[in-house]
């Protein structure tokens, strides 16, 4: 794919009339230029497109901090808070600012975001990208050798960096662990199914199934975005004629929700594996068995793929994927009620 090339400071010059010099001196807001050359300036650039690249003018001064713009999908999610933590951590040290927004897992959020960081020339982009989001967009900008890395979730309709978690194993892996301790009858409750996390979990619980010869029921399958869902879908399982005597739930807010929906229910006998630990998991009455995976790893990771970038590394795109693992504390040790 031919790169698709930045109008720069002297192309504007050239639109105008002016040299590249008058051009930097209107981005950088000095006062020497006058009122009618900096209108022609600043319409100029609007009209090709240039943006001033904030990170070679922090070199050119000598300032150490360039900045990187990460995009989440929920502020309020503990697990992307660490993914940010590890990102920072990572790049602290080389004079890196992390800024951060959410785009309220909106494709549309999303997208306002990516415009607005882009905007601001960031030197490098980091997003988990929303469900249904669509990202060719970016392809200019990253032909450009703009560093773009997902974390996560992988694009769509790009080929960048990825950093994801072992979903399907994982999944696997806890469904599995339910399985030795007696269960035939378990339940899958998860994201909306249009997120990539939720299908590859999705797998792993019919992975899991298959491998034990466990045929699989449709009926035990249910959608629990927030808490409030998940424990109105526990609730229906164990309603049911044939009630599921465990259930394996996909994702943080899902196995809080279940948690919530069996103490209400008075239903402490009903197996649960989480993915994703919780906080106070292991002060329940039982202690949380979860597939924990490693947000603080995730971010480091996806920030040592952005910085190997920046210092020049042109090889193909690559996805890194980080172990989970199983942490065993009680409900998921449960035997059919």
């Amino acid at each position: 794919m031919s790169k698709v090339r930045r109008a720069t400071m002297s192309d504007v010059a050239r639109e105008v009339g002016v040299t590249a010099k008058t051009v930097s001196r209107v981005v950088n807001g000095e006062n020497s230029v006058s009122a009618e050359t900096r209108a022609r300036v600043l319409a100029a650039m609007e009209k090709l497109g240039f943006q001033p690249n904030l990170m070679a003018r922090n070199m050119r001064v000598g300032a150490r901090d360039s900045t990187v713009g990460l995009i989440i999908p929920d502020m309020g999610n503990p697990f992307f808070g660490t993914v940010a933590g590890g990102i920072e951590a990572a790049m602290r040290p080389r004079g890196l600012t992390l800024i951060v927004g959410s785009s309220e897992e909106t494709a549309e959020g999303e997208r306002s975001l990516t415009s607005t960081f882009l905007a601001r020339r960031v030197t490098a982009l980091l997003v988990v990208p929303a469900a249904d989001s669509d990202h060719h967009s970016l392809r200019a900008e990253r032909g450009t050798g703009l560093p773009i890395v997902f974390l996560d979730r992988p694009p769509s309709g790009l080929t960048t960096d990825c950093v994801v978690s072992a979903n399907r194993e994982g999944a696997r892996t806890g469904v599995a662990h339910l399985i030795a301790h007696g269960h035939r009858r378990i339940a899958f409750i998860g994201d909306l199914p249009t997120l990539y996390t939720r299908r590859e979990r999705f797998q792993g619980y019919r992975d899991a199934l298959a491998e034990a010869g466990i045929p699989f029921d449709r009926r035990l399958v249910e959608t629990g975005h927030d808490e409030k869902a998940a424990a109105a879908a526990v609730a229906r399982l164990l309603a049911a004629k044939d009630p599921a005597t465990a259930v394996f739930a996909a994702n943080n807010f899902a196995a809080t929700g279940v948690v919530l929906g069996l103490a209400r229910l008075r239903r402490q006998e009903v197996a649960l594996v989480g993915f994703d630990d919780l906080p106070l998991a292991e002060v329940l009455e039982p202690a949380l068995t979860v597939v924990a995976q490693d947000p603080e790893a995730i971010g480091k990771a996806a920030a040592e793929l952005l910085m190997a970038r920046l210092d020049g590394d042109r090889s193909r795109a690559r996805t890194v994927e980080i172990p989970t693992r199983l942490i065993v504390r009680g409900s998921g040790e449960l035997p059919p009620g």
